[in-house]
């Protein structure tokens, strides 16, 4: 209910779109960059231009999942203010504790969905900054804190 309130659907879909379209333009740039000026390609796009544009559109992707991914995990904590004001904050904080508990039973889950670190899953190093959901003690933390 807290992200509805909050529009962070929309405006999570208007910044993705946002940097991709950043990535897509910086990308070219580079391919352009790689395919003219390393390459000397003087005929149109060449197979520099093609190749560097996709390794870009790659590392830049990369980023701007990273970029995307700590505003949803910020706007987690907003939903979960909502949630509180919504439900009282002893009832989120049950909420998310039971969620917490039900992750104890030990579930394999592969580590592309394991990086969207909604059951937990890996909080640091790459994975960390891929999760779009803050852990759950963190979370429980937050609430904790905001009373």
């Amino acid at each position: 209910i807290g992200h509805v309130a909050n529009g962070d659907m929309v405006t999570l879909a208007l910044i993705q779109g946002v940097v991709n379209t950043f990535v897509m333009f910086f990308a070219r740039i580079f391919g352009n960059f790689v395919d003219k000026v390393i390459l000397k390609n003087e005929d149109g796009h060449g197979i520099g231009y093609f190749v560097a544009t996709i390794f870009a559109e790659l590392v830049l992707g990369i980023l701007a999942s990273i970029i995307v991914m700590w505003f949803s995990r910020k706007r987690e904590y907003k939903a979960d203010e909502a949630g509180a004001r919504l439900a009282g904050t002893g009832a989120m904080i049950a909420a998310l504790q039971r969620l917490r508990a039900e992750q104890g039973v030990p579930v394999q889950m592969p580590d592309s969905l394991t990086a969207f670190g909604i059951n937990g899953g890996l909080k640091n190093g790459l994975a960390g900054l891929l999760m779009s959901h803050p852990p759950l003690e963190d979370r429980i933390e937050a609430l904790r804190r905001r009373g």
